[in-house]
């Protein structure tokens, strides 16, 4: 890197920041809005000259971005205004920048379910190693439908919000051990699906089972995909951090991690309340998977959306005041 191109193209930002510090205390609604941003921009900076052998450059804008750290503490935006962000820019780039992660989840989640599936319904042998007969007529006849409508639809959504939050963080959790654990975790979750979907279909009532986990099933399992791209993302981060430190990139994708996470609080909010509401109600079956099918897309066309436009903006969804890596014209 040239580094006096560099300093010649940046140093107005970095005079303009030094000023609005020093008139910390008398700024403009405006003024503070500019502090907060220049702060971002001239901390991306350090993280690129850090890398660099100009010591004195790095000493400066060190000193720079703390004294900014400082009187942005003082002055940040408000938590409103964080919020919005949150859902419109950091969220949604980073599902979108893990699509191809999240749609090759999906393909091998859904190939490994379905074969599983039609083993077990195809296989008399293999459905009485898994229960007696007896025991699958109760399930198909009763136990499967009857979970979704036992308990009040309030105390329900709560229930599914939880375990299925729990999943989610499962996943998200082992992201520390850089992903390696989360195929078991899916393998898991596709056997009991797969199983399931195999029981009903030996008994001809594969409807039934569509009927009832499509509603809720379909955003549910894609919060639980979005996870594990995240997740192994991480992993593969650690084996190939592409042009940055390996620590610097790590710590990126880590933060995008916790962006997920917080996200994925609202999408199983969502499903919960479909699978409490809407897959045992009396709705028509076309109508609950209608409205199955509706929120899924709704989902994806908000990731879509607002996901290409911050990432054309020059976003990656690191945490808006991480000051290694945040967004910089």
């Amino acid at each position: 890197m040239d580094i006096d191109a560099f300093v010649s193209v940046h140093k107005p930002a970095w005079d303009r920041l030094e000023t609005l510090v020093r008139r910390r205390g008398s700024l403009s609604g405006p003024e503070v809005d500019e502090l907060v941003d220049l702060y971002q921009r001239v901390a991306t900076h350090l993280s690129i000259v850090r890398s660099g052998s100009d010591r004195l450059l790095v000493g400066r804008l060190s000193a720079l971005v703390a004294r900014a750290r400082s009187a942005v503490t003082g002055a940040h935006t408000p938590a409103w205004r964080e919020f919005i962000r949150f859902f419109t820019v950091s969220f949604p780039v980073v599902a979108y920048r893990a699509r191809w992660w999240w749609a090759g989840t999906a393909a091998l989640f859904f190939v490994v379910t379905a074969v599983l599936a039609v083993w077990v319904a195809r296989n008399p042998d293999v459905q009485t190693a898994i229960a007696s007969p007896q025991q699958i007529k109760q399930l198909v006849e009763h136990d499967f439908a009857d979970y979704y409508s036992d308990h009040p639809s309030g105390a329900f959504a709560g229930q599914v919000w939880i375990n299925n939050a729990w999943v989610s963080m499962q996943v998200i959790a082992t992201s520390v051990l850089l992903g390696l654990p989360i195929p078991y975790i899916l393998w898991q979750n596709a056997a009991n699906v797969g199983v399931s979907a195999g029981l009903m279909a030996s008994r001809d009532r594969l409807d039934i089972f569509f009927g009832l986990i499509t509603p809720h099933g379909l955003l549910e399992l894609t919060a639980v995909f979005l996870a594990a791209a995240v997740g192994m993302r991480l992993g593969w981060t650690a084996i190939d951090p592409g042009p940055r430190k390996r620590t610097e990139a790590l710590a990126e994708q880590g933060r995008a991690v916790v962006s997920v996470a917080l996200g994925l609080v609202a999408v199983l909010l969502a499903s919960g309340l479909i699978e409490a509401m809407v897959t045992p109600s009396s709705l028509p079956t076309w109508a609950r998977i209608g409205i199955g099918v509706a929120a899924e897309g709704a989902f994806l066309t908000y990731v879509t959306f607002f996901g290409r436009r911050a990432l054309r903006s020059g976003e990656t969804g690191d945490l808006e005041r991480a000051p290694d890596v945040a967004p910089s014209n």
